[in-house]
């Protein structure tokens, strides 16, 4: 005799109750060759059933045993048979000559028919259809899913009167809880209760997902051992048997139920096992073949209603997904809302995936929400998903096993679903879920002692729920698939949002870039002219003074007039500016001689400061273009310059060379051609067309409205008659204080106020100098230079104004020069300084009441 075997639940996963070689006695089982249908197996019950012992049956045809009725039927249905995982059934066949009736499946496994016979048990009020039908019916106007699987609960439990029936479903882990019972009074209450994956074999799961419905009539009634024709040694596969004997392992689990008799119909979703109808008896209890049909066939139209039912919510479910997905998608509709876009939808999002905290970190910026982590312990978890490469939806019901430290908050996040939200991976949203024991539902008293069966009481349902509780310790529930796929689609909304923004404003930074290199190229070639003009003014100028006094006088008076022709060309005291003129300088300052040959037609048209500044250098590379390449180049040549306006007020320029020399297209683009065909479109939203005619250089261009002006304004005087008074009208303050952070333009500041005559003036680099001296002795006007390096002077100015200090602004950027509201009354200058500039400066100042706070 063999030692005893140790019996856990871990040996059911290595049984291969598929082959146990043995039924259960309410029926016999034949098995047939399908080629010659010679007899090759037969349960060892078979004698009592049909007065035959089963060795005298092996190699006896099956027509001489059953009646040629019952063959035929047989035969009929084996074509039935032979699609998949199918029992054929046959009910109430006369299958022998002296009158056997039975109720027959039929079904196949490989080259073997096998013939399942049992007693049949008429019953004139078992009607599939009928039953079937009343039973959907009902369903149908359960209403909830709650009420939905207790009315199937009771609906089963009236068709096969078992004791207990119970809805289970399973879990990801497998796991099985029941959500719904129908008991018979007196019985206590499953409800609620959790059962662990082991409680049911890998290989019973896969049964059941082949064989619709399993039945036990009696567990206390011994197996019939299965006989096979000498020298067959392979068992039979009994996976799709009806009769199939009941492993000693789950015998003992029922007894250890106190179960005598059970039926299980599968729930299934997509051919996977959702979960089971599982019914329970206290004594032995057949039920009719007849009868199971029925509830077999409802179960499948149950399986069928629940995917429907879980369709429909997943459907709305992600509907509502969506519907967030677009509020996402329109609150981080900036490269700035990404985190408080978010963020502002943070509750929304948490109700959307069931999860007990949410944790953000999106451009270094982070925010936790619910139950999670701490920052610290945030920031270490998004520090190893970075450094692991987690650029995936992933999702863990059990932290503490896959995150160093995890375990240090596990009374707060026990699982988490990670969505990545960036590209390299280094922003993230995490969701967190608590420990799955703290949320579970008890039914009943959980400290009940109960009795221990051979195998151990942990076999019993109250042990197996402390055994569930012991296997989910320290996880989460599990993220549903239809979680997974939300969060997916979360990721990727978030994802090509963040993505267009970085675009975006990449292909932003390479405008600007790009932008910034034409206007520094432009700002360097102007800048070398005007050097250039300066050192022709400087040597022309040598013969015209007779001291060094009055040539300083007469040189910077010349460069002064440069510095206000080039103002007047560029800004015009950043006023309106006449493109007239703006064509008639370009054409004297680069083709003197052949000036009369651009010529102008339509209305005069003044242009705005920033269309101005754009359009001049459009104009400047026409005329120097024309002048080098085009129809300027030669003794022939014309340039035909036309303004109008169009029915929305826009400004249309066209620029037509004729006579010239034939024209030919780039093969790239320079500084110049950019120039001509991008700077209206980018900088003023207009548009640029340009055609290289081999006849002549065309171009065309639209100037929004905004930008234009159809005549000219009347030319105000450049000084107010006011300002037209002596600089010995001036009262000059007894000291002043220069704020320049360019030491040789301050220099120059100071020695202009000294010649006019301030006593004490004052030179302070940056903003700390400036109000140390301020406070060291309060000057009685103050000269301030808005920008000094990455400071502006605003917040010195409103401090001067509180102190009662007058002060003026003096800037290179004109109205470029964004003021605050409260300094909007602070008079200003474009550099450079120049004694009449100060002095005008000084008198508006007085004019306007100092420019002081009252």
């Amino acid at each position: 005799m063999q030692p005893q075997q140790n019996v856990d639940l871990s040996n059911c996963d290595r049984e291969p109750i598929h082959l146990i070689g043995s039924v259960q006695p309410f029926g016999f089982l034949l098995a047939v060759d399908r080629e010659t249908w010679h007899i090759t197996h037969a349960s060892e019950n078979v004698g009592d059933w049909l007065g035959i012992e089963a060795p005298e049956l092996f190699g006896q045809r099956l027509n001489e045993i059953f009646t040629p009725g019952a063959v035929d039927l047989i035969r009929g249905q084996l074509q039935s048979a032979i699609m998949g995982d199918t029992v054929a059934r046959i009910f109430a066949v006369t299958v022998t000559a002296e009158g056997l009736n039975c109720d027959v499946a039929v079904h196949l496994t490989g080259s073997t028919i096998i013939v399942e016979c049992e007693k049949c048990v008429e019953e004139r009020e078992v009607n599939a259809g009928a039953s079937v039908r009343s039973m959907v019916a009902k369903l149908q106007q359960a209403g909830d899913l709650r009420n939905f699987f207790r009315v199937a609960a009771r609906e089963m439990r009236a068709l096969t009167k078992f004791d207990r029936v119970m809805v289970y479903r399973f879990d990801q882990d497998q796991s099985g809880e029941v959500i719904a019972e129908a008991v018979r009074p007196g019985l206590e209450s499953y409800l609620g209760l959790h059962y662990p994956a082991s409680d049911i074999p890998k290989q019973a799961r896969a049964l059941y997902e082949r064989n619709w419905l399993r039945i036990i009539p009696d567990i206390g009634v011994a197996p019939s051992p299965i006989l096979s024709k000498p020298g067959l040694d392979e068992p039979l596969d009994l996976s799709m048997s009806i009769l199939r004997s009941v492993s000693p392992i789950h015998i003992e689990y029922l007894q250890n139920m106190g179960v005598s008799a059970s039926m299980s119909v599968s729930i299934l979703r997509e051919g996977k096992l959702w979960g089971l109808f599982a019914c329970h008896h206290y004594s032995g209890h057949p039920i009719p073949f007849a009868r199971r049909t029925v509830a077999e066939l409802f179960g499948q139209m149950f399986s069928m209603m629940v995917e429907n039912r879980e369709r429909d919510q997943e459907a709305a479910y992600e509907a509502h997904a969506q519907q967030l997905h677009q509020k996402l998608i329109t609150a981080m509709a900036t490269e700035d809302a990404r985190f408080d876009g978010v963020l502002a939808h943070i509750d929304d999002i948490a109700d959307l995936l069931a999860c007990d905290g949410v944790g953000i970190k999106i451009d270094g910026r982070r925010a936790l929400h619910g139950s999670t982590p701490d920052g610290i312990q945030f920031d270490k978890l998004v520090a190893y998903l970075t450094r692991t490469g987690v650029d995936q939806v992933y999702a863990s019901d059990e932290i503490a096993s896959e995150v160093p430290s995890g375990s240090a908050y596990i009374d707060r996040a026990a699982g988490m679903l990670v969505v990545p939200l960036s590209r390299p991976v280094r922003d993230y949203m995490v969701f967190f879920r608590r420990e799955a024991v703290r949320s579970v539902q008890w039914a009943g008293d959980p400290n009940k002692p109960v009795a221990s069966g051979p195998l151990g009481d942990r076999l019993t349902p109250r042990k197996s729920f402390n055994l569930w509780k012991e296997t989910v310790n320290g996880h989460s529930k599990p993220w549903r698939p239809v979680e997974l796929r939300i969060a997916e689609a979360l990721r990727v909304s978030l994802l090509e949002v963040i993505l267009q923004l970085s675009a975006a404003t990449e292909h932003e930074r390479e405008r600007a870039k790009e932008r910034q290199d034409l206007l520094i190229s432009e700002l360097n070639h102007r800048v070398r002219n005007i050097l250039a003009l300066i050192q022709g003014v400087i040597s022309q100028s040598r013969g015209s003074a007779d001291n060094i006094a009055d040539f300083t006088k007469v040189v910077g008076g010349r460069i002064h007039a440069l510095a206000l022709a080039h103002d007047q060309i560029t800004a015009d005291n950043w006023g309106p500016a006449s493109f007239r003129k703006l064509v008639t300088s370009e054409a004297a300052a680069y083709v003197a001689d052949k000036a009369d040959r651009v010529i102008l037609t339509g209305p005069e048209v003044m242009l705005q400061p920033k269309a101005f500044t754009t359009v001049a250098l459009v104009i400047h590379e026409l005329v120097t273009n024309s002048a080098k390449y085009g129809a300027l180049s030669d003794s022939h040549g014309s340039v035909h310059v036309e303004t109008e306006f169009n029915g929305q007020g826009e400004l249309i320029i066209r620029w037509a060379e004729r006579g010239g020399p034939p024209v030919k297209e780039p093969t790239s683009r320079g500084f110049g051609s950019t120039l001509i065909e991008r700077s209206i479109v980018y900088d003023l939203r207009g548009q640029a067309k340009v055609v290289y005619d081999p006849k002549g250089l065309r171009a065309s261009f639209v100037v929004p409205a905004d930008y234009v002006a159809e005549s000219a304004a009347p030319v105000s005087p450049d000084v107010p008659d006011e300002e037209a008074q002596s600089d010995a009208d001036v009262e000059l303050p007894k000291s002043i204080l220069i704020v320049e952070d360019s030491y040789i333009i301050a220099l120059e500041a100071e020695n202009l106020m000294r010649d006019l005559g301030v006593k004490s003036v004052a030179v302070a680099c940056s903003l700390k100098d400036a109000y140390a001296k301020v406070e060291d002795r309060e000057p009685g006007f103050v000269f301030l230079d808005v920008n000094l390096g990455e400071e502006t002077s605003f917040a010195l100015a409103e401090r001067l104004l509180k102190k009662g200090v007058p002060c003026a602004f003096v800037t290179g950027y004109g109205e470029q020069i964004d003021y605050p509201p409260e300094l909007a009354e602070v008079p200003s200058m474009l550099k450079p300084f120049t004694a009449e500039g100060l002095t005008d400066l000084l008198r508006r100042a007085r004019t306007s009441g100092g420019a002081a706070a009252s």
